[in-house]
């Protein structure tokens, strides 16, 4: 038995980035590698992000290529193997040949430990690997653990295992607290979300500590650990707090997150990019393609010429008609209605989380 590798992508957005940074400072015992996985497609602010980080951690960051026989792009090589045919939302063939099989493809046959930059306010697991040597770590959230480690966790027939742990680990408080919850079987009436918010609501560490004895169990690779340091956060990061983050550090947040005013009758609005990963993102919201083509004409021209033979960015709309001057007046109209709407209701900080969301799904969201 060895100590699992522990490893953390970094997307070149910021969630990923503060993780790094967040990890360095706080467990600098960790010894991380780092890596990003290529498509040669990226904006020029990505790149400069990747290489502020590398300065920051003191630590090379990897390159992963899917294919290192090609002169070409990684994208168009791929491209030119699916026959043209572009990557949609129903098809994400280039987050699975660009991204997804070239990590699995570094991390090999060893146990390793993946951390995951997904926030305190985003409720979701985002990719979790099919290798059974590899597992999912979340920092930043309230529950560090991934859903098919909680679902092994609280399976009914481990209540009284654990039951007999916390009667080990814990004081009576805590102790009797904990059991009385777990003794509690899961049942339509009572799921699996309710109980875990109940266990984490007594202690976060205290459960940490109770999936960790459990998980020395199995064959998982935190299970080669004898103990870990991430057993006692109880930390939990929201947006606000990753912008602090690469803003204190001095990695900087990329510019494309900024908010750049544009005026559209007389009425003024903000638009940016939400994410990062490749300028020709197809989950890109209209007003993201708007931003791009007033913003990178030259790399929205590219992503038009990559539509022909029929296929498209989006199912309803070419981008040669979208940049139309009617249709884009109509776009940003759009974008004034849709935060004016949100304003009456939302907080300017939930806007930002909500539209955000809206364009999770990118194919570097796996890391």
């Amino acid at each position: 038995m060895s100590n699992p590798r522990h490893v953390l992508g970094i997307s070149g957005g910021k969630d990923s980035a503060a993780l790094a940074i967040y990890l360095k400072n706080r467990y600098p015992s960790l010894d991380i590698s780092y890596y990003y996985c290529e498509t040669d497609k990226e904006l020029d602010e990505t790149y400069k992000l990747i290489e502020n980080l590398k300065n920051y951690l003191g630590k090379d960051i990897v390159k992963i290529k899917a294919s290192q026989d090609t002169h070409e792009d990684q994208f168009d090589h791929f491209l030119k193997l699916y026959g043209g045919f572009l990557p949609s939302s129903n098809s994400r063939w280039c987050t699975r040949e660009m991204k997804i099989e070239p990590f699995e493809d570094f991390v090999g046959d060893m146990p390793t430990l993946s951390y995951v930059g997904i926030r305190g306010d985003e409720d979701r697991d985002g990719y979790i690997s099919h290798k059974t040597n590899i597992q999912s770590i979340f920092p930043f959230r309230r529950n560090i653990w991934s859903e098919e480690v909680i679902s092994k966790t609280l399976n009914n027939k481990n209540i009284p295992f654990l039951n007999d742990v916390c009667s080990k680990l814990f004081s009576k408080k805590k102790k009797d607290n904990l059991i009385n919850i777990l003794s509690e079987p899961l049942s339509l009436q009572y799921d699996q979300n309710r109980k875990l918010n109940d266990l984490l609501t007594v202690s976060i560490s205290g459960f940490n500590h109770l999936v960790f004895e459990f998980l020395k169990t199995t064959d998982l690779p935190i299970s080669f650990l004898e103990d870990y340091p991430l057993l006692n956060n109880e930390d939990v990061l929201v947006r606000a707090d990753i912008f602090k983050l690469l803003e204190d550090s001095g990695v900087g947040v990329p510019k494309y997150y900024n908010k750049i005013e544009f005026t559209v009758d007389g009425k003024k609005g903000y638009y940016s990019r939400s994410r990062s990963g490749c300028y020709f993102c197809f989950f890109q919201q209209k007003i993201e393609w708007v931003w791009l083509f007033e913003n990178h004409t030259e790399l929205f021209r590219k992503a038009m010429n990559y539509e022909k033979n029929g296929y498209t960015w989006m199912q309803d709309e070419r981008l040669e008609d979208l940049i139309k001057p009617e249709r884009i007046k109509q776009i940003k109209h759009d974008q004034l209605k849709k935060s004016a709407g949100s304003l009456h209701s939302k907080s300017s900080f939930l806007i930002d989380i909500l539209e955000e969301a809206e364009g999770e799904g990118c194919a570097a969201c796996f890391i």
